[in-house]
């Protein structure tokens, strides 16, 4: 790839990663020195309207230049791109990458003043549990409308059991098996809901008051907030913002009475037969009415609401994720979702503010991620879709989390940069490493299935998985092989008994992984600067202030020399796959191959 100029958000271009307004921002790019210009300018907006401002070279090499300029934050979002202009010459530097034409301000770079963000995010690893099916305490009488299933047996996928098999993972199991995810590194979990509900998966919740009884109730709950927290542990739960369970009290009480205030938390339709709307049509998930005052205060505005309950240092959640989000608070004229969203980010900013806000925006809306909302979004279409449809080797990925009514694409290796450069050109840089990174969930394929048991290539998607800007989550039992074809499927439970066929390989190079992820300033801080990609491959650098990095990914056969001396970089050290040193990178390889590697100075 030709040598370009180059700027992200991260901290070798910005001076300050969360900037307040009335603050000066010193703005960096590197520009290769085969790259001439007469005049190098930063367009940013005041109060809407573009000003432009000299760059000045502030350092070279002998292969680059850094041009620089300071702006003062007037403004809560202050958009901005860098002009490269002369004889014949005029190139816009974007969030997108670089233009010879006009090209829409939607594009531009963005920082956010007042912005916050928790302070232990940029070196989190998380683990994501499906709490029914990670591991098991005891036996425990089920209710009426469970099915009983043994440990070791598979979910039944797609049939009249969906969502009601019971396998009786609990809370006591978690704190029991913390050890599993300690010694994987992981320093976060991410539980689907945990509270009573009428299904498996909880998102049918019959209330927000307490921690459902089938996973130990809230002593069990309480024992796994104290030891995650000595273990420095982050907990994260999941909210249902959108709807509750038809059993939920508020919706009962609804029900019973017309003149009660929970009335006004949902919406009647007489063109229903059940009289009511439910999320897809569904009359066993009732959708909530934001436009009740009432409901806002129960759920976060009140003191003792539920996004703020939780969030205390009693109930110990360090940040909720938001199921649906982009359905919150919109229904047919009615959307109030960004006043829903604001206020839930300033309920969990008041409550904690080093808690973590991040939402299943599934089809994503770039203003969600704008810093008022959101910290980050749970990445499914800026790294997961175009992931799984470079990986792909067998699983049919129409439909649901895809996003599609076909069969899911096969993108090349170029296709998958291009589309996640895309995603990222819309969003603040902070709202790229605030998203979650993954490579499935319990709503997916297991990626083992995605690639047809190819183990190599699930290293690889592990692998860029931890090595990619934002925060990593590992599906229970991705790291020792796990397979599954849906969602439904994916929900497999891990036999601790017998490990016979657990993937210790596999699971030994995921430990080498997340440790890299946890200590590595490249991978913690760095920015995200492309340098080749192929059908088969991609190639990048992670670079921070106190180290650059080497990142190279393939689907499959490669063979690649990368020259590393135009970037005036040399391999000084391996840290994960083939040995390499010097300035060029030499890859041989007949199938799906992964490296990291520590750069120095030509």
């Amino acid at each position: 790839m030709f040598l370009l100029p180059h700027h992200d958000g991260s901290e070798l271009y910005v001076s300050r990663r969360l900037p307040r307004l009335g603050e000066r921002v010193n703005l960096r790019v590197r520009v290769p020195l085969g790259f001439t210009f007469q005049d190098a300018l930063v367009r940013f907006y005041r109060d809407g309207e573009p000003r432009y401002l000299p760059l000045r070279k502030v350092a070279s090499t002998s292969r680059e230049e850094w041009w620089q300029v300071s702006l003062e934050l007037t403004n809560r979002v202050t958009k901005y791109r860098f002009l490269f202009a002369g004889d014949e010459v005029f190139f816009w530097l974007t969030a997108a990458g670089l233009f010879d034409h006009e090209v829409h301000s939607n594009v531009d770079f963005q920082l956010v003043a007042n912005d916050s963000a928790p302070s232990w995010l940029p070196s989190a690893v998380f683990y994501q549990i499906f709490p029914d099916r990670f591991a098991k305490s005891s036996e425990r009488d089920l209710p009426g409308w469970a099915v009983k299933r043994n440990w070791n047996e598979l979910p039944r996928d797609k049939s009249k059991y969906t969502g009601i098999e019971v396998y009786g993972g609990d809370f006591q199991g978690v704190s029991a098996r913390l050890d599993h995810i300690i010694s994987l590194g992981a320093n976060g979990i991410y539980f689907t809901p945990f509270f009573p509900a009428n299904s498996n998966h909880r998102y049918d919740a019959t209330t927000f008051d307490r921690v459902d009884p089938l996973l130990g109730g809230d002593d069990a709950w309480f024992q796994l907030v104290k030891k995650a927290k000595r273990e420095r542990i982050h907990l994260v739960g999941d909210i249902t913002t959108n709807h509750v369970g038809a059993e939920h009290e508020w919706f009962k009480k609804a029900l019973r009475d017309k003149r009660s205030v929970e009335r006004n938390f949902f919406f009647w339709d007489k063109s229903f037969s059940w009289g009511y709307v439910g999320w897809w049509n569904l009359p066993s998930l009732p959708k909530l009415n934001f436009a009740s005052k009432r409901l806002r205060l129960k759920f976060y505005e009140s003191s003792k609401s539920v996004i703020r309950k939780w969030l205390s240092p009693k109930y110990g959640l360090s940040g909720w994720r938001v199921d649906v989000s982009n359905m919150t608070g919109r229904y047919r004229d009615q959307d109030v979702h960004d006043e829903v969203m604001h206020g839930i980010r300033k309920a969990l900013d008041e409550s904690h503010r080093d808690a973590w806000l991040v939402a299943e925006n599934g089809d994503f809306e770039a203003s969600d991620l704008d810093g008022r909302g959101w910290h980050g979004t749970m990445n499914y279409q800026g790294f997961f879709r175009p992931l799984a449809a470079w990986m792909n080797s067998s699983a049919r990925l129409s439909g649901g989390f895809q996003g599609l009514p076909i069969e899911a694409p096969h993108f090349s290796g170029i296709q998958f940069m291009k589309s996640v450069s895309q995603f990222n050109s819309s969003i603040p840089w902070q709202a790229l490493i605030s998203s979650m990174t993954l490579i499935d969930s319990h709503d997916t394929p297991r990626f083992r299935t995605i690639v047809d048991g190819d183990r190599c290539k699930h290293l690889s998607a592990m692998t860029l998985l931890l090595s990619y800007p934002g925060v990593p989550s590992i599906f229970m039992g991705d790291e020792i092989g796990l397979e599954g074809k849906s969602g439904e499927d994916s929900r497999r439970t891990i036999d601790w008994e017998n490990r016979a066929n657990w993937d210790t390989d596999f699971l030994d190079q995921v430990k080498s992984l997340v440790h890299l992820r946890r200590t590595r300033s490249g991978l913690s801080n760095g920015g995200l600067r492309w340098i080749d990609a192929g059908k088969d491959y991609v190639a990048f650098l992670r670079e921070s202030k106190r180290e650059s990095l080497l990142v190279f990914i393939s689907s499959g056969r490669v063979e690649l020399d990368l020259d590393l001396d135009q970037y005036g970089y040399r391999i000084t050290e391996t840290l994960f796959g083939p040995a390499q040193d010097g300035t060029k990178l030499r890859i041989r390889c007949s199938t799906a191959t992964q490296g990291i590697w520590v750069l120095g100075s030509n």
